[in-house]
């Protein structure tokens, strides 16, 4: 039964259904033209020509739905973000405004993350380091890692970064980190043995079940999905990937986790923040 399963999934994956990206351009609230798909980066050169951001393989009112402000349910979150960014937390008496002032200033923070922390001596996601702030600056609770609330931040954040080129560094003191993600990526686990890359490298733009497989690009995280409307932060939707692979999977926040998503968010390089996205 086990190579059976594995024999249909295969065949489905080849299913040349749908094969090619829409062609259409991305420009938010008809004023940011946002870069969704653009020549590969450097260390990415043998994999794929040229990198295309997940907004490419949705139908056209999802997509619509991303265009603007006011139709993209992940912006309510936002709004939430924004009241958690100004609201007095902790034994410091202090909010993220009081040391960062707007949320506004934050704008060139999404692009460069996950990214190294010199004095912590470890590469550290966007949620990594709000909890950072929150627990040694400001004396709060830290959030739970795909918490509501974490995801409302991390929305937020991405949101002032919009149009802003992903950049993740992957040398110096990063590169022991990338290496180890790297390895995750093309690893095949679980009962069907399938990697990442068997689903978002050899066959995006095909059908899996009722879906259009992407790049499995990250640069729109978090994501308000319509299947389960709600924001999706990148390791919940890990996560899900790994277990839809029928494997025992790492928890949020784990050293796999964080350099799983430092390499996925490489693959990425030079594509537009797109957070909060809305996808399938």
């Amino acid at each position: 039964m086990k190579k059976l399963t594995g024999i249909l999934l295969a065949s489905t994956l080849a299913t040349p259904l749908f094969a090619e990206a829409v062609d259409d351009t991305l420009v938010l609230n008809e004023e940011i033209k946002m870069v969704t798909r653009t020549a590969a980066p450097a260390h990415m050169a043998e994999e794929v020509d040229e990198i295309i951001s997940g907004w490419h393989f949705r139908g056209k009112e999802t997509r619509a739905m991303q265009a603007d402000d006011f139709d993209n349910p992940g912006m309510i979150f936002v709004e939430k973000g924004e009241d958690s960014w100004n609201k007095v937390e902790g034994s410091e008496g202090k909010s993220c405004a009081s040391c960062h002032g707007d949320s506004a200033s934050m704008a060139d923070v999404r692009p460069v993350y996950p990214k190294y922390n010199e004095a912590a001596g470890e590469v550290r996601t966007l949620e990594m380091q709000v909890n950072d702030c929150r627990e040694n600056q400001m004396g709060a609770e830290k959030l739970g890692y795909t918490s509501g609330s974490m995801a409302n931040m991390t929305a937020l954040l991405a949101s002032v970064s919009r149009g802003k080129p992903v950049n993740v560094a992957i040398d110096g003191p990063s590169s022991a980190t990338w290496e180890a993600g790297k390895e995750l990526y093309y690893a095949r686990t679980g009962q069907l043995e399938l990697s990442c890359a068997s689903c978002h490298e050899a066959n995006y733009g095909n059908m899996i079940r009722a879906d259009h497989l992407s790049q499995g690009q990250i640069n729109g995280f978090p994501t308000y999905r319509l299947k389960n409307t709600k924001l999706n932060s990148v390791h919940a939707r890990f996560k899900g990937c790994v277990r839809d692979t029928r494997a025992q999977t790492y928890k949020p926040g784990s050293a796999e986790f964080v350099a799983l998503e430092l390499y996925v968010a490489s693959r990425g390089n030079g594509l537009s923040v797109e957070g909060p996205s809305v996808r399938n």
